[in-house]
C-alpha cells in the first residue's frame, strides 16, 4: 500500500478507510470527525445567515449518510484512545468524558456547540473558540477554510492534548482538509490520515510540504 504522502512522521493515504484500515497497525489515538449524515457536503452552508457571502465548497455525497456501525468498530479497534467528533450522531457506548467545543456563535442557526465522544478516563472538558463564517477567535492569524466541516486548528490541538501525552501515533481515517495532521505536526507527533477525495489529499500534502500550517 503506497502512501500518497510520507514525510517527517506524517503519512497520508488516499482511498476508502474501510479498505485501508485493515492494512494499518494499531495506533495510540484515533482522532477523527466522520461524516454526520446531515448533508453538509450538499452546500447547506450557503443557505445559512452570514456576515459575508458563504464559500462555495461544491456539491458532494460524502455526508449523505453516516459511517456504518461496522466501520465504527473497525475505527475504534485501531486506537487505544479514541476521540470522535459528532459522537452524539453515532451508535457509541456511554462515555464519562465528552469534549465540548463552544463555538460562541451568538444569534445564528448554527449549533452552539459540537461534541466529541471519547473513551478517556477523565471528566468532561470544554473549550470556547469562535468559528462563525468570517469571524474567528484569532482574527490576526485567520485560518483559510477549504472544507465545509473543517475544525479550527486550536480546537484539534486541544483535543489531542486531552489524551495521555505518551499515547503515540495519531490516526484520522476521515482526514478532510488535514487539520488533525497539521495539529500533530505542530505538536511534534506522528500521524496517519486517510481521505477518500484526492483533492483534499493534494491540499494537505502541499500544505505540509511547504510548511504552511494554517
Amino acid at each position: 500500500m503506497k502512501p500518497y504522502y510520507d514525510r517527517d512522521g506524517i503519512v497520508i493515504y488516499h482511498g476508502d478507510c474501510r479498505e485501508i484500515l485493515p492494512q494499518l497497525p494499531s495506533v495510540g489515538l484515533v482522532l477523527t470527525d466522520p461524516p454526520y449524515g446531515i448533508g453538509e457536503a450538499r452546500g447547506k452552508n450557503k443557505s445559512r445567515s452570514n456576515l459575508a457571502a458563504a464559500k462555495d465548497y461544491g456539491i458532494a455525497s460524502w455526508d449523505d449518510a453516516p459511517p456504518s456501525e461496522e466501520t465504527f468498530i473497525a475505527i475504534r479497534n485501531k486506537g487505544r484512545y479514541q476521540i470522535i467528533f459528532g459522537g452524539n450522531y453515532f451508535p457509541l457506548p456511554p462515555s464519562k468524558c465528552w469534549l465540548v467545543w463552544d463555538k460562541v456563535n451568538g444569534a445564528s442557526d448554527f449549533a452552539d456547540c459540537e461534541l466529541a465522544w471519547t473513551n478517556l478516563d477523565k471528566a468532561v472538558r470544554k473549550i470556547s473558540w469562535v468559528w462563525q463564517g468570517m469571524l474567528q477567535q484569532d482574527m490576526g492569524r485567520k485560518e483559510y477554510r477549504e472544507h465545509p466541516t473543517q475544525k479550527p486548528l486550536a480546537v484539534i490541538k486541544w483535543a489531542i492534548e486531552q489524551a495521555p501525552e505518551d499515547c503515540g501515533r495519531i490516526l484520522d481515517p476521515f482526514m478532510g482538509s488535514g487539520t488533525t495532521l497539521v495539529a500533530a505536526k505542530q505538536l511534534g507527533r506522528r500521524a496517519i490520515g486517510i481521505e477518500i477525495e484526492e483533492r483534499y489529499c493534494e491540499l494537505i500534502a502541499t500544505r505540509l510540504a511547504q510548511g504552511v500550517l494554517l
